[in-house]
């Protein structure tokens, strides 16, 4: 086990990463917006004619890029289904403590990134102000970074029963990860839990009625599907999957809000405390980032919400939750809603190697089954076709051909 306080060692997130990491949560807000974006009776019709800007940053002390993710939900006019469209062109700044103003350059569709180098400070206070092509002006509340403690231990238990996967008391087996720390006396602490998880992945393209080719026709790059005009006679679609050319590792995130407030255990000690639930995806070994953050009040309120209506809200006829507005405001319009927060979080971030050698379960696990929904259908060489092609790892937001650090194999 390895801990920091301020950094990731070497590993920078990517803004696709960023995206991903970010977009968990605004999927969380917008389909809760769509319930709920006015305070006037609940309008099914709402849902289809939603446009709201959606605001996530979150100032950390880690040695990582800034980011602000800048979007507008549209609700589809025919499915009602919340979609995204980045906020591009914006004047974006970050004001530290109501004197300094630094400048967010755009990097990606929507996102914003402060200057390299730029990391917050435990004790220091911080605001988001931005201004859109049309000259509108938004700003948030001020927020203090608060300082985070250090995670004392990390360890993990086998549980065949921890995920719930439906309404049919079926569960998935995971290993449960649980800290020990100690919790600051006579300070009020919040905290939130987030995890990053690298998998070994050995199948690095798959093709649908098509073959994997490195070159086309005419010899150039291609490391892509060909079709395959015989494959298209067949009622049920063709897989082919192929082996990854060199070791490649699948990045995957938490999707759950993991919170902890210490109204009642202030200056404790805090004891095999849940903080990730890493499903049985297959035997090999893994390895995971736990990430501890120290939330403003305000920040844990705006979650503990978030949580709350994402776990009770039911079907559209159930009665909908309060509006889920956050801390930015439209500054000369007051009755605009805003959905997101935005933040300042001391983060402490420590990688734990999880070898699964105690785990238990069935013999068929495949963590190329858990996200595809199939067996892989490898690709097998024949005397008279020679080896397959092996497939390129594609750096993405959820691969990487890079050893990630702390990886012991």
């Amino acid at each position: 086990m390895r801990g920091s306080k301020n950094g990731f060692a070497k590993l920078i997130y990517p803004p696709r990463i960023r995206w991903l990491l970010i977009s968990k949560t605004l999927r969380f807000v917008v389909a809760t917006a769509c319930l709920t974006g006015c305070i006037e009776p609940f309008d099914t019709g709402f849902v289809s004619s939603v446009n709201l800007i959606v605001v996530e940053g979150v100032i950390t002390d880690a040695d990582q890029p800034q980011f602000i993710l800048l979007s507008r939900s549209k609700g589809d006019s025919l499915t009602g289904r919340p979609g995204y469209q980045p906020i591009n062109g914006a004047r974006v700044e970050v004001l530290v403590d109501s004197t300094q103003v630094v400048s967010c350059q755009q990097t990606a569709p929507g996102l914003y990134q402060l200057p390299d180098g730029f990391r917050g400070r435990p004790g220091h206070r911080y605001q988001l102000r931005f201004t859109l092509t049309n000259g509108t002006r938004y700003a948030s509340s001020v927020e203090t970074m608060p300082a985070v403690p250090p995670i004392q231990n990390v360890y993990d238990r086998f549980n065949a029963q921890s995920i719930p996967t439906d309404k049919f008391g079926i569960f998935q087996a995971a290993n449960d990860v649980f800290i020990d720390l100690q919790d600051p006396a006579d300070v009020r602490n919040y905290y939130r839990w987030d995890w990053m998880l690298w998998e070994r992945q050995e199948v690095c393209h798959s093709c649908q009625n098509g073959e994997y080719y490195i070159n086309d026709a005419k010899g150039n790059l291609l490391e892509d599907c060909i079709p395959d005009p015989k494959s298209f006679g067949y009622v049920m679609p063709i897989f082919r999957d192929y082996v990854c050319r060199t070791p490649c590792w699948e990045i995957l995130f938490s999707a759950q809000l993991k919170l902890f407030a210490d109204i009642y255990t202030d200056g404790g000690p805090l004891t095999e405390w849940r903080v990730a639930q890493i499903p049985y995806y297959q035997y090999t070994p893994c390895l995971v980032e736990i990430r501890q953050l120290a939330l403003t009040a305000g920040a844990y309120r705006y979650y503990k919400l978030l949580d709350d209506q994402t776990q009770k809200t039911g079907s559209l006829v159930d009665t909908p939750p309060a509006p889920l507005v956050g801390n930015v405001r439209n500054l000369t319009n007051e009755r605009e809603h805003v959905i997101g927060y935005f933040t300042a979080s001391g983060v402490f971030q420590v990688r734990y190697w999880l070898d699964r050698r105690a785990n238990t379960g069935p013999g068929d696990l495949s963590l190329f089954k858990f996200l595809n929904g199939r067996e892989p259908s490898i690709v097998l060489g024949s005397p008279f076709r020679g080896r397959p092609p092996l497939a390129v790892c594609v750096p993405g937001a959820g691969r990487t051909p890079i050893k990630p650090e702390g990886w012991k194999e």
